[in-house]
């Protein structure tokens, strides 16, 4: 897995290799596999500010409208031939039905523009009825593997998954910063939440103990103006 090139523009990309394919790390946090026309993106969680609010925690229920219209940027600088939704699209089972219909039409129309393959989540474990697209427990793919959590295990194609949400601290004149990164060694990758109202999970943190090789892992770290790459696996904490 090697990086190409760094582009410091309105929305920064990464363009590296993997499995023998170009890909494109993007700003938003999806990933465009390029020979493929492949586009990923993962843990949406889609709904989660109204369903914090069926428990009496009040956000902003516009979470949903803002990561559909950045989906749909996305969608649009691509234009995928296949999108593939990397589990935890909703961030409960009754999502779906508690879309306004503004949003509902947004996603239908995002969804049926190109093949769509929905990834099983532990928040999703099933896809909502009336969702265009396909449902599946993983996507074998052009030597890929898409499941939704990362396997320890390792198999003999470059798997792709999200759930663990990965961040990095990156510490530097003085201060330091918080961000989502692509989290990545030779044979597989790891990819940030792409919902406005996700967390993250550190890569420091055990969660992530065993899943890559240091000699080849990297963080692919999101700023603001540019994706940075850190080689080296820090030590779990």
């Amino acid at each position: 897995m090697t990086a190409q090139t760094k582009t410091a523009v309105h929305a920064p990309t990464l363009r590296m290799m993997a499995a023998g394919c170009p890909m494109t790390l993007d700003h938003s946090g999806a990933l465009f596999i390029e020979d493929a026309k492949l586009l990923a993106v993962s843990d949406m969680h889609l709904e989660k500010g109204t369903s914090w609010g069926r428990r009496s925690i009040f956000l902003p229920p516009y979470d949903t409208a803002v990561t559909l219209r950045l989906l749909a940027n996305v969608i649009n600088r691509y234009l995928p031939e296949t999108l593939v939704f990397l589990g935890d699209s909703f961030h409960d089972v009754g999502g779906p039905n508690r879309l306004i219909e503004e949003d509902r039409h947004l996603l239908d129309t995002l969804t049926t523009r190109q093949e769509t393959c929905w990834i099983a989540g532990n928040h999703d474990p099933e896809l909502a009825a009336g969702l265009s697209g396909r449902s599946s427990d993983e996507l074998a793919a052009g030597g890929f593997l898409f499941r939704h959590v990362p396997d320890i295990t390792r198999s003999n194609s470059f798997e792709i998954s999200g759930h663990l949400h990965p961040v990095a601290s990156v510490s530097g004149r003085g201060r330091s910063v918080r961000r989502r990164c692509f989290a990545a060694d030779h044979g597989r990758m790891i990819l940030p939440a792409f919902g406005a109202y996700t967390g993250g999970l550190n890569i420091r943190d055990m969660a992530f103990k065993g899943l890559f090789d240091p000699a080849t892992f990297a963080a692919h770290v999101i700023g603001d103006k540019q994706i940075y790459s850190f080689p080296g696996l820090p030590v779990a904490r």
